[in-house]
Order: C-alpha cells, then sequence, then structure tokens
C-alpha cells in the first residue's frame, strides 16, 4: 500500500510502500492522536522506520492496497 505523509511548513511529503493496511495505518495514527503521543512510528516493506512528528502532521493519504507494477509478466 502506498502511503503519503504531508508534514507542515515543509513542500515535501513523506512517501512510502507498507505491507500493512489502509485500516491499520489509520489505527495507528488516530491511536498516535487520541494518547498525545509525541511521535508516530511507521514502518514501509523493506523494514525502515519513519518516526513523525504527530504535532506536524497535515495529512496521511493511504493508496491502493496493490500498486500496478510496470513490465512484462512471465
Amino acid at each position: 500500500m502506498d502511503i503519503r505523509i504531508g508534514i507542515q511548513n515543509s513542500p515535501r511529503e513523506l512517501s512510502f510502500e507498507s505491507n500493512q493496511s489502509a485500516a491499520e495505518i489509520e489505527g495507528l495514527v488516530s491511536q498516535a492522536i487520541d494518547a498525545g503521543s509525541k511521535l508516530l512510528k511507521l514502518k514501509d516493506n523493506k523494514g525502515r522506520l519513519f518516526l513523525v512528528p504527530v504535532a506536524s502532521i497535515g495529512y496521511v493519504e493511504c493508496g491502493a492496497e496493490e500498486a500496478r507494477r510496470v513490465g512484462f509478466i512471465a
């Protein structure tokens, strides 16, 4: 799933692919905001950890469950 996070006062967005579903991502973001956490922690497909300050989140966009691949299928 493609995840895009807009950061306030930053011209670029954070973009990565995750194995988590849209419902899981929504739950993590909601939980971090409701609990008053300072950081939102998300992992991508490659195991990298992203720490985003909750107070700076502008938006979170969850894309398609499966990205279209370019190329030939054997």
